[in-house]
């Protein structure tokens, strides 16, 4: 072989590790030309979002054009169930998310609703999940965890990581366990900014890591970093961009030899700071092994801006080739683990069928009595949806009360809407007030205070983090939005109104 061949074959191979770290998406429902030709030239995953998904036969034909490419394909989604679905992401999803399981603490549960979902995301040709969040929701004003954690609780969010990640990977799919160290003690949405965290090693040690921990020992495939500033870790550089974290901490102290994706780089706490292209690179060589894009960036140039950045580096020495080659090895051998995984089988009787509605019933917590009320007025207060949840999926009971109880009216109230404008548009009926969060609203707060004390028999339906006080005739604490928690309050309500 010529010098010149050498060197040929050598800038192929660092292109086709470039391409192979890389986790883009993508606009449409089919795949797109340009994406099935960068499969066939290396890359080797491919993340989903709630615009690619019509229905879950329209899924299956997606992933079954891809593999068309590449058998071996990752395809990738970030589906918790609860209030973060992508599968369902214009019904809302069949499974109550991750704090109403908490709050169940049956961890079988937790396992068989989690293979359960696996199985239909397989059943879809989808065999990775940015799933589950092992973060401590240790701050109550968490603009972006909250209901997606398993709760405050240490070792509760830790057995339930665990029997999340065993029962994903029994159905076939890859668990991703986010977001490593730990995202549960900010006040700031990394989608917006960069959060940070001032605990100390102990701290950390004793709260943070622990659920990381246990998805490490049940096997997790993949754990992804999170945007944010450590500084008992790292004072410089945020968890994503960090060899103290990734490589220091995940790698050798805590043993773990899967592979480490980052979470989107698009979100500002990157691209606000270090600009996706040096951020990826940065990201490659602190140790991560996939480059989450396409959340908000989905097309070929940013693909080959990313390739080029990487490839690049190498050529220019900031980014050793063997880290590059390192990460792809990983990719692919998780891809190579998809192909062998030999799923068990689907749990028998109720733990499968409907196991979704009945875990959401197993989490309400319903305090005082009302009944029999008048025909409801369901007033749902909006807050405005982080990123991570979207705005695009329906929440609330409004439409599965009104299902069982034909003749239900409804409205939704924003920021600014008044007791006043609620209870004139509710009549004489009973007002059923939804809120999310109502502890992080002010606003919901005073709606409801003086909703309560003009109309005593008022039902409040928190379907967020329930810290406040209990309000209203009946209050009914869902621990999260999903459809089949709408489903479980609206039981409830209906059961008041008719006495049963």
């Amino acid at each position: 072989m010529t010098v010149l061949a050498h060197r040929a074959t050598a800038s192929d191979e660092v292109t086709r590790d470039a391409l192979a770290v890389l986790q883009p998406g993508f606009e449409g429902t089919t795949a797109p030309a340009w994406l099935l030709r960068r499969i066939g030239e290396g890359l080797t995953s491919v993340g989903l979002f709630g615009r690619n998904i019509a229905s879950p036969e329209q899924l299956a034909a997606l992933t079954a054009q891809l593999r068309a490419e590449r058998d071996d394909v990752l395809v990738a989604i970030d589906e918790e169930g609860g209030d973060v679905t992508r599968l369902e992401v214009r019904g809302g999803s069949s499974f109550p998310g991750n704090l109403a399981l908490g709050a169940v603490d049956d961890t079988r549960l937790t396992r068989d609703v989690a293979h359960e979902l696996g199985r239909r995301l397989a059943e879809c040709g989808v065999n990775l999940n940015w799933a589950p969040s092992a973060d401590v929701n240790s701050n109550p004003d968490n603009p972006v965890i909250g209901v997606r954690s398993f709760g405050a609780d240490t070792h509760l969010a830790a057995r339930h990581t665990a029997a999340y990640v065993e029962g994903l990977q029994a159905a076939g799919v890859a668990a991703c366990t986010k977001h490593f160290p730990g995202h549960g003690d900010t006040n700031v949405d990394s989608h917006h900014a960069l959060p940070r965290i001032d605990v100390d090693l102990d701290t950390l040690a004793a709260r943070e890591l622990v659920p990381f921990k246990a998805a490490i020992e049940a096997g997790t495939k993949a754990v992804m970093s999170a945007h944010i500033l450590v500084p008992a870790l790292d004072p410089t550089r945020p968890a994503t961009l960090s060899p103290q974290i990734l490589t220091g901490l995940l790698r050798k102290e805590l043993g773990y030899e899967g592979l480490i994706v980052t979470d989107g780089m698009e979100m500002h706490a990157i691209a606000g700071t270090y600009g996706i292209e040096r951020g990826s690179v940065l990201a490659i060589a602190a140790g991560a092994d996939a480059i989450c894009v396409g959340g908000g960036l989905a097309d070929e140039d940013t693909v080959l801006r990313l390739r080029d950045a990487l490839v690049a580096a190498v050529r220019e020495g900031t980014l050793p080739q063997d880290r590059l080659a390192d990460a792809a090895a990983r990719v692919r051998a998780l891809a190579a683990w998809t192909l062998g995984a030999r799923p068990d089988a689907r749990p028998e009787g109720s733990r499968a069928s409907g196991i979704g509605l009945t875990a959401a019933r197993r989490a309400l917590v319903v305090t005082g009595s009302a009944g029999p009320l008048t025909g409801p007025y369901v007033a749902t207060l909006t807050p405005v949806a982080n990123i991570a949840v979207g705005d695009e999926t329906p929440w609330g009971p409004a439409a599965e009360l009104a299902e069982l109880l034909p003749g239900t009216a409804s409205g939704l109230y924003p920021q600014g809407a008044t007791a006043g404008e609620i209870l004139a548009a509710a009549g004489e009926r009973t007002v059923v007030a939804v809120v999310r969060d109502a502890h992080r609203h002010p606003w919901m707060t005073e709606v409801l205070d003086d909703l309560v004390e003009a109309r005593p028999d008022t039902v409040v339906v928190e379907m967020g983090l329930p810290r406040a006080e209990p309000r209203g005739a009946l209050h009914i604490a869902t621990h999260g939005a999903a459809r089949v928690c709408g489903r479980a309050a609206a039981e409830v309500v209906a059961g008041a109104v008719t006495g049963v």
